[in-house]
């Protein structure tokens, strides 16, 4: 193996086992345990009999999850990330904020994982600069921009997240029947700013006859995935306008939807 990435790998093992042993949130995964003798490395997590996120929304042969779950869904990882972000001894920013790091224990209860690439900010510190982490598609415009990052990067994940829980699909489909539908995040706002937002949610009765949270829940990600990253609010804020006990306002027409694809 390449110094480089053997380093690099090192590196996420010990960021992956100092940030996750250190916390206590029930929407965060358990380490159980860990090994790290010579080329032996082994993390020892509790067991998620549910799997992934990813394979709840996307897996082959997989019924679509019902609304109401994915509602919860939604609350439990922003719950999550507000531990993260503001409850933690040292403030976390994730990085890696997507469906593959969500994991469903076996009552559907949705835990954050996999910190491996994760930035740990130091006392009295609320941004830093770093190297670009992430995954494609999930990665705030910011990173690209040669500018200080903040939780304000994880806020954007979550926005894409969220959309592809209230719609059941990937935030990029190539082959859509349109144009407009290739970039969730695109068509997610067409469809709100033209008054059409049931056309996220077709052959979903359960979300068709639940419109006004459809509407809440879409409002609130086209809110977290803003170009400008202090429009994004705050995990939080997130949380309580999720749940219905804060106003959300009409959102703005994110300017970079596809910059970072």
């Amino acid at each position: 193996m390449d110094n480089t990435v053997s380093e690099i790998k090192d590196q996420e093992f010990e960021t992956e086992v100092r940030v996750i042993g250190g916390t206590n949130h029930k929407n965060l995964v358990k380490l159980v345990g860990f090994c790290n003798e010579g080329l032996h490395r082994v993390l020892v997590y509790e067991f998620m009999s549910n799997g992934s996120l990813a394979g709840l929304l996307f897996g082959e042969g997989r019924s679509r999850p019902n609304w109401y779950t994915r509602m919860e869904i939604a609350c439990a990882v922003a719950r999550g990330m507000v531990y993260l972000h503001e409850e933690c001894s040292t403030q976390i920013i994730h990085c890696d904020i997507k469906p593959q790091n969500v994991l469903l224990d076996e009552s559907m209860m949705a835990k954050i994982s996999d910190f491996g690439i994760a930035k740990l900010l130091k006392a009295n510190q609320t941004r830093t600069v770093t190297r670009i982490r992430g995954t494609r598609g999930y990665v705030a415009p910011e990173w690209f921009r040669n500018m200080s990052i903040t939780t304000k990067v994880d806020v954007y994940s979550f926005g894409v997240l969220l959309l592809e829980l209230v719609c059941c699909r990937s935030k990029l489909v190539t082959e859509a029947a349109n144009e407009v539908e290739v970039f969730l995040a695109n068509w997610a706002y067409e469809c709100y700013s033209g008054g059409q937002l049931r056309k996220l949610v077709e052959n979903d009765d359960e979300a068709m006859n639940d419109v006004e949270n459809v509407e809440r829940f879409v409002k609130v990600a086209l809110w977290c995935i803003q170009d400008d990253p202090c429009l994004r609010p705050a995990m939080k804020k997130v949380v309580h306008m999720l749940e219905g006990s804060v106003h959300v306002p009409t959102p703005l027409d994110p300017e970079s939807f596809i910059s970072n694809i």
